[in-house]
């Protein structure tokens, strides 16, 4: 009986002798110092190019072509509601000038792409507003060519339908020419509908137009 408190004595010594809670401090190993690394933010910042003033203001001005040659077909609409008219007034100076001058709409046409959508030296911004303002043009022309070819003269069903395609074409330019404008002033990439994809190709050099599409404006033209 007298040997169980002597086995007691041993496994409490052993227990101890073992448990890291009663072992030397100074038998511990210590661990490393903790390096503190430098985190370094990098901050940054948003590179800003804004369009240039010279590039909005050919952009802007070049959404005139199709424009001015779109004011035709509001003239049922002028004659129906004058005020309307009235709106366009002091536009009048800037279109007998522009009217005035021979084979003006002609000449502005290729003016504009030759010296703007073909010249590697401008923009894509500008070759791009440019091409789709001279794209626009092109597809105003189309109903004036039908309408020739039709001939739906001056009453019946005919003339209706024609009457309501005229405004909605001069609806629709006015619209291109507001919100082409007012994107280019504000050095924004305007995309119109119908319009934007059928000008996309204007990016690339190769970008041409049909020579049967630049005969049938030489003819209405003329």
């Amino acid at each position: 009986m007298t040997s169980m408190p002597l086995l007691r004595l041993s496994a409490t010594a052993n227990f101890t002798s073992r448990s890291p809670l009663f072992t030397d401090p100074s038998k511990l190993k210590r661990a490393p110092p903790r390096k503190w690394r430098n985190t370094s933010t990098t901050i940054t910042r948003m590179s800003y190019n804004p369009t240039p003033a010279t590039d909005r203001l050919i952009s802007a001005v070049a959404y005139t072509l199709p424009f001015f040659n779109s004011l035709q077909y509001g003239r049922f609409l002028f004659h129906q509601y004058p005020s309307l008219g009235s709106l366009f007034d002091p536009l009048l100076p800037l279109l007998s000038l522009y009217r005035s001058i021979p084979y003006s709409s002609f000449v502005a046409f290729f003016a504009l792409y030759l010296g703007v959508v073909r010249n590697p030296r401008l923009s894509r911004y500008v070759r791009f507003n440019a091409m789709q303002a001279v794209t626009l043009d092109v597809l105003l022309v189309l109903p004036l060519l039908l309408q020739r070819v039709l001939s739906p003269g001056r009453a019946g069903v005919g003339f209706k339908i024609m009457l309501w395609v005229h405004n909605v074409l001069f609806v629709f330019s006015v619209f291109c020419f507001v919100y082409s404008v007012v994107c280019c002033v504000l050095g924004k990439t305007p995309y119109l509908p119908f319009v934007a994809d059928a000008a996309g190709g204007a990016e690339s050099d190769d970008a041409e137009l049909s020579d049967y599409t630049l005969m049938a404006l030489n003819y209405l033209r003329g």
